[in-house]
């Protein structure tokens, strides 16, 4: 991937990688067991443009893809290519209970398992979990994991993100295969499959959802700290607690209520934070986001989590935890996950740290001049979403597909306390039939709000009025927020390259570019106090500045890509979000 003018950047946790030692920590926070082998680590790959391989090309730093420079690989997977994965794995003693359980946390995009040369199973879409029960295909103590992998990128109706097999602008390094996890856990005949955890708010109670293997009696605890705040009992699959005392989450303070589940031999570890999320009109008629029964003004930023070394996987625990400290050392009380699923430790970190997430959903299209629905919309023109040729979704198996992967990123992320936003849309992105899936979503979580269609192409159900403006002067009328809340879910992305934190050498792309950090500054504050806080009176109640950090050719972030340099006084950034949320409670 690497050309002539581009820079291979690294981040700091890239630097000092140790790759006997890369990402160990347990994936999944809210569901923790005892019984844990992280396969992190080389594994043998192949790049072929055939169905069968006899022989491996070499060693793959997994969970790195084989475009990123961590993985040790730095090629290209076409869509010619199946991308091949083999692994001899050893149990420790005493691992093994009646169950086997191979997780992957994400594979791009369709990927099929062997064990010990058996075929097991087949997994499509590239952004969510999945899972096989291996326990039929092992013998004794020791076995061979095969994977095979086909990832077509944005050639068909797949969910791709960001990534284009033509990069540049906004478009990014695509990547393939295994970017996540890989590990393994062993479970008794009756243990805990899922569970789902809702914060009952007003009632001071935890509903805890399950589903299980056998049947018999579930024992769960609630703590605060060390104090037992509930217990109970039950053979359902439903179990409510009642707490003793509220302690609220918000990100000001994020308190988190422990979760102990016992059932048979199995033993879960988990949490939540209590916190309740509501579309409501404040006193004067407008719509407000409210936190708790409190308006609360969100201010936050785009979120691509893209990383130089290892693109779409973080190089470490520690950089994900620095770009949620950084940017609420700033003053952001939000992120908005921009066309990615993180791992879950990235959820842990902002559900322990206090930021609150809009989650988007993967896109995918099989067009790509959609440019004209932008147009459009800065003329208050919105087509209807049923015209699927206008919007890249001709295919009905890639419609279908979609609405299976939006269920799963719901499953997989619905115990999330952060999460306050769901984001099905984005900028008519493959986007369709956005009033059915905007039912779907509310239908599966009506805990949280939707924006249905961010920034374009507004079909006008859901939660915000939702608008990215980056190239006319801001304007929100008071009637907008009498139906919906007011949200610039997009704007700034204002520009300024840093010589020696560059990706590429030529290419600049921001909305405004910028020479001194100086200037930049000037700029950024300009767009806050002249254009910004006067809409705060007319119903703005939702910010999202673009963007957290530089990404590949887009130089228009408040950190360079490779993490290495703030580009704006955080005191000065801080300053600007405390002058919002003073404005905005002085409207109460």
């Amino acid at each position: 991937m690497v050309g002539e003018s581009m820079n291979q950047l690294y981040t700091v946790w890239g630097e000092d990688l140790k790759q006997d030692h890369v990402l160990q920590e347990y994936p999944r926070p809210q569901m923790k067991r005892d019984s844990y082998l992280n396969l992190n680590g080389y594994w043998d790959y192949a790049i072929s443009e055939s169905e069968v391989v006899d022989s491996y090309d070499g060693e793959i730093l997994v969970p790195f893809s084989p475009e990123s420079v961590l993985s040790g690989v730095q090629r290209v997977v076409t869509p010619n290519d199946y991308l091949f994965y083999y692994k001899e794995v050893v149990l420790p003693n005493d691992f093994m209970k009646d169950h086997i359980l191979l997780h992957f946390g994400a594979v791009d995009q369709i990927c099929e398992l062997w064990i010990n040369d058996q075929y097991v199973g087949k997994h499509i879409g590239g952004f969510t979990p999945f899972h096989f029960d291996i326990t039929d295909y092992v013998i004794g103590s020791q076995f061979a994991v095969k994977l095979r992998v086909k990832d077509v990128t944005d050639t068909s109706y797949h969910q791709t993100g960001k990534q284009r097999i033509d990069r540049g602008g906004i478009w990014y390094t695509p990547q393939s295969g295994i970017w996540q996890t890989v590990w393994i856990e062993s479970v008794p005949s009756n243990y805990i499959q899922a569970l789902k955890l809702t914060s009952l708010f007003d009632e001071k109670k935890v509903k805890i959802e399950l589903q299980k293997a056998g049947t018999g009696l579930v024992k769960a605890e609630v703590y605060f700290g060390n104090e037992l705040e509930g217990t109970t009992e039950s053979e359902g699959d439903e179990i409510i607690i009642s707490v003793q005392h509220l302690y609220p989450w918000t990100p000001e303070t994020p308190n988190l209520y422990q979760i102990k589940l016992i059932y048979h031999e199995d033993i879960i570890e988990s949490y939540i934070g209590m916190r309740h999320i509501e579309r409501k009109k404040d006193e004067h008629g407008i719509f407000r986001f409210y936190l708790n029964h409190q308006p609360y003004f969100q201010s936050g930023v785009l979120d691509q989590g893209y990383y130089p070394d290892g693109l779409l996987t973080p190089p470490s625990d520690e950089a994900m935890i620095y770009d949620i400290e950084k940017m609420k050392e700033m003053g952001f009380n939000m992120l908005r996950k921009h066309i990615k699923i993180e791992p879950l430790r990235w959820y842990y970190h902002c559900d322990r740290l206090g930021m609150l997430v809009w989650q988007d959903m993967i896109n995918g299209s099989e067009r790509k001049d959609i440019i004209f629905h932008g147009l459009l919309a800065n003329l208050g023109v919105h087509l209807k979403d049923h015209r699927y040729k206008l919007f890249g979704r001709k295919n009905e198996t890639g419609r279908n597909q979609f609405l299976t992967e939006l269920e799963e990123m719901l499953v997989h992320l619905q115990s999330v306390t952060s999460i306050v936003t769901w984001v099905p849309f984005n900028e008519a992105w493959g986007q369709f039939d956005a009033v059915k899936v905007e039912k779907m979503v509310r239908n599966f979580d009506h805990t949280r709000l939707i924006d249905h269609a961010s920034g374009w192409s507004d079909q006008y159900v859901g939660d915000y009025y939702s608008r990215h403006t980056y190239f006319t002067k801001l304007r929100f009328r008071r009637k907008h927020g009498g139906k919906r809340i007011s949200a610039l879910t997009e704007f700034g992305g204002y520009s300024l390259p840093i010589k020696g934190h560059r990706f590429h050498d030529e290419s600049i792309f921001g909305y405004k570019k910028y020479d001194t950090e100086m200037k930049l500054e000037e700029a950024y504050t300009d767009l806050y106090q002249q254009q910004v806080v006067p809409q705060i009176k007319n119903g703005l109640s939702v910010l999202i500045y673009t963007q957290l950090s530089d990404v590949e050719d887009e130089m228009n972030g408040l950190l360079t890509y490779d993490r290495k340099i703030n580009k704006m006084s955080t005191e000065k950034v801080k300053e600007i979000n405390e002058l919002l949320y003073s404005t905005f409670h002085k409207q109460f």
